[in-house]
């Protein structure tokens, strides 16, 4: 399962809740989703205070080992692990990777060369044995800011280079995401379990989200699927296709339905397909976050984004 759980701090913090009913309430709603899917794996983009971890944990109950980034963004917000399974080897992937030059982030030269929320890694081994290494990411969003914190730019100028920075932020950390996958596959894809996963702020068919595939074609529902190729080792797929219509977003945007969090797999755990599955947990209309106003959302007790889920059968 990967989740977006919106700005997931306790009371009284900021980005956090002003109530501690709103903030109980949103730490049981997240418990109960969770352990109705009943997931190996979960994937938090949003985590604030760590401390809201351990307090989901508690509403779990049992045991779930955990990984949480030691690099949060300037909100204090990250992402972490979740898992049934022990976890080993974990590592944070934060850096461009050379010689990926540092992006431009704003009107006075300022350059970034580090994602803006580390990634995480770790590895997990199923009950049959199996390794699987295990990817969670939160990539720049499409959400702009402008100088002073503003949320609406003093004019179209000024929307077009704040977005123009943004995507090149967001390809930038899609880039070393990329780079970081292609260094565990090693050519062995079709051996190696491998899972990236997160809110990607995008698209399937986004440039930025495309990046991450690797060699071009064989995506799921394409005429090249079925046929192997010496692209294959080095290749995720993105598991979109393979959601019942209804259960393709996760969340809504200004109206608009739209898949930005995503599960992309190596393959190993692509084939067979036919023990593959992935769909998105809507159990109540989703609510469009202002773009004018992002703060306004701080009291809801549920996130904005739906859980994406996909099982394995075959594992």
């Amino acid at each position: 399962m990967t989740w977006n759980v919106e700005n997931l701090f306790r009371p009284g913090q900021p980005g956090g809740p002003t109530s501690t009913n709103v903030y109980e309430a949103k730490i049981a709603g997240l418990a109960e989703m969770i352990a109705r899917q009943a997931p190996d794996a979960v994937s938090i983009q949003e985590l604030g205070d760590p401390a809201a971890l351990d307090d989901l944990v508690t509403a779990l109950g049992g045991t779930w080992h955990r990984q949480v980034s030691a690099h949060p963004d300037s909100r204090g917000i990250r992402v972490a692990w979740l898992s049934t399974l022990p976890i080993s080897e974990p590592a944070e992937i934060t850096a461009f990777p050379a010689p990926l030059q540092p992006v431009q982030v704003d009107d006075h030269g300022a350059t970034l060369a580090t994602m803006g929320r580390g990634a995480v890694a770790v590895t997990v081994t199923t009950g049959s044995g199996i390794p699987i290494r295990l990817i969670t990411t939160h990539l720049k969003s499409k959400l702009l800011t402008f100088p002073g914190g503003r949320f609406s730019p003093r004019d179209e100028d000024e929307r077009a280079r704040f977005a123009a920075y943004a995507l090149a932020r967001r390809a930038g950390e899609a880039t070393t995401l990329r780079v970081a996958v292609s260094a565990v596959l090693a050519g062995e894809g079709d051996e190696r379990a491998v899972i990236l996963t997160g809110d990607l702020n995008d698209s399937p068919q986004a440039a930025t989200t495309q990046l991450l595939l690797g060699p071009p074609g064989s995506e799921i529902g394409t005429g090249g699927f079925d046929r192997p190729d010496r692209g294959d080792g080095m290749r995720l797929w993105n598991l979109a296709p393979l959601m019942p219509a209804g259960q393709d977003y996760s969340r809504i945007n200004q109206g608009r339905k739209e898949l930005i969090d995503h599960i992309l797999v190596s393959k190993a755990l692509v084939t067979p397909l036919s023990g593959v599955t992935a769909h998105t947990v809507i159990d109540t209309p989703l609510e469009s976050i202002d773009p004018a106003d992002p703060p306004a959302r701080r009291n809801e007790p549920a996130s904005d984004h739906a859980p994406v889920v996909a099982t394995f059968a075959h594992l």
